[in-house]
Protein backbone atom coordinates (compact mmCIF):
# COMPACT_ATOMS: atom_id res chain seq x y z
CA UNK A 1 0.00 0.00 0.00
CA UNK A 2 0.95 3.62 -1.14
CA UNK A 3 2.16 5.60 1.83
CA UNK A 4 -0.16 8.56 2.04
CA UNK A 5 1.82 11.74 1.02
CA UNK A 6 1.83 14.23 4.32
CA UNK A 7 0.87 17.78 3.69
CA UNK A 8 3.22 20.54 3.07
CA UNK A 9 4.30 23.22 5.25
CA UNK A 10 2.77 25.71 2.79
CA UNK A 11 -0.85 23.47 2.87
CA UNK A 12 -0.79 23.10 6.24
CA UNK A 13 -0.19 27.00 6.64
CA UNK A 14 -2.63 27.42 3.98
CA UNK A 15 -5.37 25.32 6.13
CA UNK A 16 -5.09 26.85 9.76
CA UNK A 17 -4.59 30.73 8.13
CA UNK A 18 -8.36 31.45 8.26
CA UNK A 19 -8.71 30.07 11.64
CA UNK A 20 -5.51 32.18 13.21
CA UNK A 21 -7.20 35.33 11.31
CA UNK A 22 -9.53 35.13 13.87
CA UNK A 23 -7.75 34.77 16.67
CA UNK A 24 -7.80 38.56 17.55
CA UNK A 25 -11.14 38.94 17.02
CA UNK A 26 -12.19 36.44 19.12
CA UNK A 27 -9.53 37.34 22.05
CA UNK A 28 -10.75 41.03 21.64
CA UNK A 29 -14.47 39.56 21.95
CA UNK A 30 -13.95 36.99 24.87
CA UNK A 31 -12.58 40.63 27.07
CA UNK A 32 -14.85 42.99 26.05
CA UNK A 33 -18.10 40.86 26.51
CA UNK A 34 -17.25 37.68 29.25
CA UNK A 35 -14.53 39.33 31.02
CA UNK A 36 -16.13 42.97 31.68
CA UNK A 37 -19.52 41.11 31.72
CA UNK A 38 -18.71 38.93 34.56
CA UNK A 39 -16.73 42.46 36.21
CA UNK A 40 -19.79 45.04 35.96
CA UNK A 41 -21.82 41.81 37.67
CA UNK A 42 -19.35 42.05 40.58
CA UNK A 43 -19.33 45.99 40.87
CA UNK A 44 -22.95 45.84 41.00
CA UNK A 45 -22.80 43.45 44.02
CA UNK A 46 -19.84 45.28 45.54
CA UNK A 47 -19.59 48.20 48.12
CA UNK A 48 -18.33 50.42 45.05
CA UNK A 49 -19.60 54.18 45.50
CA UNK A 50 -17.29 56.90 43.64
CA UNK A 51 -14.41 54.51 43.25
CA UNK A 52 -14.24 50.25 42.74
CA UNK A 53 -14.32 49.03 46.18
CA UNK A 54 -14.89 45.00 45.07
CA UNK A 55 -15.42 44.07 48.83
CA UNK A 56 -19.23 42.30 48.62
CA UNK A 57 -21.94 44.24 49.41
CA UNK A 58 -24.81 42.11 48.23
CA UNK A 59 -28.09 42.77 46.32
CA UNK A 60 -29.04 46.09 47.99
CA UNK A 61 -28.44 48.39 44.74
CA UNK A 62 -31.01 45.93 42.83
CA UNK A 63 -33.50 46.69 45.29
CA UNK A 64 -32.54 50.60 45.42
CA UNK A 65 -32.44 50.45 41.65
CA UNK A 66 -35.81 49.25 41.41
CA UNK A 67 -37.19 51.30 43.67
CA UNK A 68 -36.47 54.50 41.93
CA UNK A 69 -39.24 56.01 39.79
CA UNK A 70 -37.02 57.68 37.17
CA UNK A 71 -35.84 53.85 36.47
CA UNK A 72 -39.17 52.28 36.29
CA UNK A 73 -40.09 55.36 34.27
CA UNK A 74 -36.82 54.66 32.17
CA UNK A 75 -38.02 51.03 31.39
CA UNK A 76 -41.48 52.04 30.57
CA UNK A 77 -40.53 54.23 28.28
CA UNK A 78 -37.80 51.76 26.63
CA UNK A 79 -41.19 49.07 26.11
CA UNK A 80 -43.27 51.85 24.66
CA UNK A 81 -40.13 52.53 22.70
CA UNK A 82 -38.90 49.48 21.58
CA UNK A 83 -42.46 48.04 20.17
CA UNK A 84 -43.26 51.17 18.31
CA UNK A 85 -40.05 51.16 16.72
CA UNK A 86 -39.67 47.63 15.48
CA UNK A 87 -43.17 47.74 14.61
CA UNK A 88 -42.92 51.07 13.07
CA UNK A 89 -40.01 50.11 11.16
CA UNK A 90 -40.82 46.72 10.39
CA UNK A 91 -44.46 48.00 8.65
CA UNK A 92 -42.14 51.48 6.93
CA UNK A 93 -39.54 48.82 5.87
CA UNK A 94 -41.90 46.05 4.69
CA UNK A 95 -43.85 48.54 2.53
CA UNK A 96 -40.66 50.04 0.68
CA UNK A 97 -39.97 46.68 -0.21
CA UNK A 98 -42.63 45.64 -1.62
CA UNK A 99 -42.76 48.73 -3.43
CA UNK A 100 -39.51 49.02 -5.05
CA UNK A 101 -39.79 44.71 -5.57
CA UNK A 102 -42.30 46.11 -8.70
CA UNK A 103 -39.31 46.61 -10.41
CA UNK A 104 -39.48 50.55 -10.50
CA UNK A 105 -37.72 52.71 -12.82
CA UNK A 106 -34.33 53.69 -10.93
CA UNK A 107 -34.44 51.63 -8.68
CA UNK A 108 -30.91 51.81 -7.79
CA UNK A 109 -31.36 55.11 -7.07
CA UNK A 110 -34.62 54.37 -4.60
CA UNK A 111 -32.26 52.05 -2.99
CA UNK A 112 -29.92 54.50 -1.94
CA UNK A 113 -32.43 57.07 -0.89
CA UNK A 114 -34.27 54.83 1.61
CA UNK A 115 -30.97 53.17 2.64
CA UNK A 116 -28.88 56.73 3.30
CA UNK A 117 -30.65 57.05 6.47
CA UNK A 118 -28.72 54.34 7.85
CA UNK A 119 -25.27 55.95 6.85
CA UNK A 120 -25.88 58.93 9.52
CA UNK A 121 -25.09 58.20 12.92
CA UNK A 122 -27.55 58.43 15.61
CA UNK A 123 -25.62 61.50 16.71
CA UNK A 124 -26.39 63.33 13.52
CA UNK A 125 -30.16 61.82 12.90
CA UNK A 126 -30.91 63.00 16.71
CA UNK A 127 -29.46 66.40 16.07
CA UNK A 128 -31.09 67.44 12.57
CA UNK A 129 -34.43 66.26 13.89
CA UNK A 130 -34.07 68.16 16.64
CA UNK A 131 -34.13 71.53 14.90
CA UNK A 132 -36.84 70.29 13.15
CA UNK A 133 -38.86 69.76 15.62
CA UNK A 134 -37.48 72.67 17.89
CA UNK A 135 -40.27 75.45 18.03
CA UNK A 136 -37.67 77.68 17.62
CA UNK A 137 -35.60 76.07 14.70
CA UNK A 138 -37.73 74.16 13.07
CA UNK A 139 -40.77 73.52 11.84
CA UNK A 140 -42.58 76.15 13.95
CA UNK A 141 -40.37 78.76 13.38
CA UNK A 142 -40.73 78.64 9.58
CA UNK A 143 -44.49 78.60 9.72
CA UNK A 144 -44.39 81.55 12.22
CA UNK A 145 -42.49 83.44 9.67
CA UNK A 146 -44.74 82.36 6.62
CA UNK A 147 -47.09 84.48 8.32
CA UNK A 148 -49.01 81.05 10.53
CA UNK A 149 -48.10 82.81 13.85
CA UNK A 150 -50.54 80.61 15.07
CA UNK A 151 -49.13 77.74 14.09
CA UNK A 152 -48.05 74.81 17.18
CA UNK A 153 -45.22 72.49 16.75
CA UNK A 154 -43.73 71.59 19.68
CA UNK A 155 -43.76 67.99 20.42
CA UNK A 156 -40.34 68.19 21.11
CA UNK A 157 -41.10 70.31 24.34
CA UNK A 158 -44.04 68.37 25.31
CA UNK A 159 -44.30 65.62 27.56
CA UNK A 160 -46.94 63.43 26.61
CA UNK A 161 -45.55 63.86 22.77
CA UNK A 162 -41.68 63.60 23.31
CA UNK A 163 -41.08 60.09 23.38
CA UNK A 164 -43.13 59.76 20.34
CA UNK A 165 -41.27 62.02 18.22
CA UNK A 166 -37.40 59.78 19.57
CA UNK A 167 -40.04 57.09 17.98
CA UNK A 168 -40.74 58.72 14.46
CA UNK A 169 -36.60 59.70 14.28
CA UNK A 170 -35.82 56.08 15.19
CA UNK A 171 -38.23 54.58 12.14
CA UNK A 172 -36.70 57.13 10.12
CA UNK A 173 -33.42 55.45 10.87
CA UNK A 174 -34.01 52.22 10.89
CA UNK A 175 -36.93 51.27 8.36
CA UNK A 176 -33.88 51.72 5.27
CA UNK A 177 -32.18 48.81 7.42
CA UNK A 178 -35.44 46.43 7.15
CA UNK A 179 -36.40 47.56 3.62
CA UNK A 180 -32.94 46.25 2.83
CA UNK A 181 -33.07 42.63 4.13
CA UNK A 182 -36.78 42.22 3.86
CA UNK A 183 -36.31 42.93 -0.26
CA UNK A 184 -33.47 40.46 -0.30
CA UNK A 185 -35.71 38.14 1.20
CA UNK A 186 -38.52 38.80 -1.67
CA UNK A 187 -36.37 38.88 -4.19
CA UNK A 188 -35.39 35.29 -3.11
CA UNK A 189 -38.98 33.73 -3.13
CA UNK A 190 -39.74 31.49 -6.29
CA UNK A 191 -41.27 33.28 -8.89
CA UNK A 192 -43.31 29.99 -9.59
CA UNK A 193 -45.14 30.56 -6.41
CA UNK A 194 -46.18 33.89 -7.44
CA UNK A 195 -47.39 32.45 -10.47
CA UNK A 196 -49.36 29.42 -9.70
CA UNK A 197 -51.38 32.24 -7.19
CA UNK A 198 -51.81 34.63 -10.40
CA UNK A 199 -53.01 31.96 -12.47
CA UNK A 200 -55.78 31.03 -9.39
CA UNK A 201 -56.57 34.93 -9.81
CA UNK A 202 -55.06 36.10 -6.61
CA UNK A 203 -54.66 40.09 -6.66
CA UNK A 204 -50.74 41.00 -5.62
CA UNK A 205 -51.58 42.53 -2.80
CA UNK A 206 -53.11 38.56 -1.71
CA UNK A 207 -50.72 37.25 -2.99
CA UNK A 208 -47.95 39.67 -1.20
CA UNK A 209 -49.87 38.54 2.07
CA UNK A 210 -50.97 35.16 2.18
CA UNK A 211 -47.67 33.90 0.05
CA UNK A 212 -45.14 35.88 -0.13
CA UNK A 213 -44.66 37.75 2.92
CA UNK A 214 -45.09 33.97 4.97
CA UNK A 215 -43.02 32.60 3.01
CA UNK A 216 -39.72 34.60 4.02
CA UNK A 217 -40.89 34.85 8.19
CA UNK A 218 -37.21 34.13 9.15
CA UNK A 219 -35.90 37.26 7.77
CA UNK A 220 -38.91 38.98 9.82
CA UNK A 221 -37.66 37.45 13.12
CA UNK A 222 -33.74 38.20 11.91
CA UNK A 223 -34.81 41.74 11.05
CA UNK A 224 -36.71 42.03 14.65
CA UNK A 225 -33.87 40.77 16.44
CA UNK A 226 -31.53 42.96 15.45
CA UNK A 227 -33.87 46.29 15.70
CA UNK A 228 -34.79 44.66 19.54
CA UNK A 229 -30.93 45.14 19.96
CA UNK A 230 -31.04 48.86 18.92
CA UNK A 231 -33.95 49.67 21.14
CA UNK A 232 -32.67 48.31 24.05
CA UNK A 233 -29.20 49.96 23.41
CA UNK A 234 -30.58 53.33 22.43
CA UNK A 235 -28.15 56.16 24.08
CA UNK A 236 -26.99 58.79 21.88
CA UNK A 237 -30.33 58.88 19.56
CA UNK A 238 -32.69 59.91 22.62
CA UNK A 239 -29.66 62.23 24.08
CA UNK A 240 -29.02 64.27 20.71
CA UNK A 241 -32.76 64.34 20.38
CA UNK A 242 -34.16 65.28 24.05
CA UNK A 243 -31.42 64.80 26.03
CA UNK A 244 -33.94 62.51 28.09
CA UNK A 245 -36.57 64.83 28.32
CA UNK A 246 -38.35 67.05 28.94
CA UNK A 247 -37.73 65.81 32.43
CA UNK A 248 -37.67 61.87 32.22
CA UNK A 249 -40.46 61.76 29.30
CA UNK A 250 -37.99 59.79 26.67
CA UNK A 251 -35.30 58.98 29.74
CA UNK A 252 -34.47 55.46 28.60
CA UNK A 253 -32.20 52.96 30.94
CA UNK A 254 -29.18 53.27 29.51
CA UNK A 255 -28.78 57.18 29.75
CA UNK A 256 -29.81 56.11 33.92
CA UNK A 257 -26.64 53.94 33.49
CA UNK A 258 -24.60 56.62 32.62
CA UNK A 259 -26.19 59.54 35.09
CA UNK A 260 -25.25 56.83 37.94
CA UNK A 261 -21.74 55.77 36.60
CA UNK A 262 -20.28 58.79 35.79
CA UNK A 263 -22.46 62.03 37.17
CA UNK A 264 -23.44 60.71 40.44
CA UNK A 265 -20.83 58.60 40.93
CA UNK A 266 -22.56 55.40 42.11
CA UNK A 267 -20.62 53.31 40.07
CA UNK A 268 -22.56 49.76 41.93
CA UNK A 269 -26.44 50.79 41.21
CA UNK A 270 -25.33 52.15 37.87
CA UNK A 271 -23.23 48.82 37.31
CA UNK A 272 -26.51 46.89 38.47
CA UNK A 273 -28.55 49.20 35.66
CA UNK A 274 -26.22 47.68 33.14
CA UNK A 275 -26.51 44.32 34.15
CA UNK A 276 -30.31 44.80 33.67
CA UNK A 277 -30.03 46.06 30.20
CA UNK A 278 -27.83 42.93 29.76
CA UNK A 279 -30.75 40.98 31.08
CA UNK A 280 -32.54 42.48 28.42
CA UNK A 281 -30.72 41.79 25.69
CA UNK A 282 -30.28 38.14 26.61
CA UNK A 283 -34.01 37.60 26.98
CA UNK A 284 -34.13 38.94 23.12
CA UNK A 285 -30.81 37.45 21.92
CA UNK A 286 -30.93 33.85 23.20
CA UNK A 287 -34.23 32.81 22.47
CA UNK A 288 -33.20 33.60 18.75
CA UNK A 289 -29.45 31.14 19.29
CA UNK A 290 -31.52 28.62 20.60
CA UNK A 291 -34.20 28.72 17.80
CA UNK A 292 -31.67 29.41 14.64
CA UNK A 293 -29.49 26.43 16.29
CA UNK A 294 -32.60 24.54 16.51
CA UNK A 295 -33.52 25.01 12.85
CA UNK A 296 -30.37 24.60 10.71
CA UNK A 297 -30.34 21.28 12.87
CA UNK A 298 -33.66 20.43 11.25
CA UNK A 299 -32.52 21.51 8.00
CA UNK A 300 -29.52 19.39 7.91
CA UNK A 301 -31.64 16.63 9.02
CA UNK A 302 -33.85 17.32 5.99
CA UNK A 303 -31.24 17.29 3.52
CA UNK A 304 -29.24 14.56 5.30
Amino acid sequence: MQKAMQPSLGERISRWTPQLVLVPTLAAAFVYVVIFSVWTLWISVSQSTLLPNMAYGGFGEYAALWKSKRWIVSYQNLFLFGALYVLGSLFVGTLLAILIDQRVRFESVWRTIFLYPLAISFIVTGTVWRWIFHPQTGVERALNDMGWLSANFDWITDRDMALYVVVFTGIWHASGFAMALILAGLRSVDGDLIKAAQIDGASMPRIYRKVVLPTIWPIFVAVTVVLLQFAIKTYDLVVALTQGGPGVATTVPAIVVYDLMFERGQIAQGAAAAVMILAALAIVLVPYVVWTSWRDRKQGAAHG
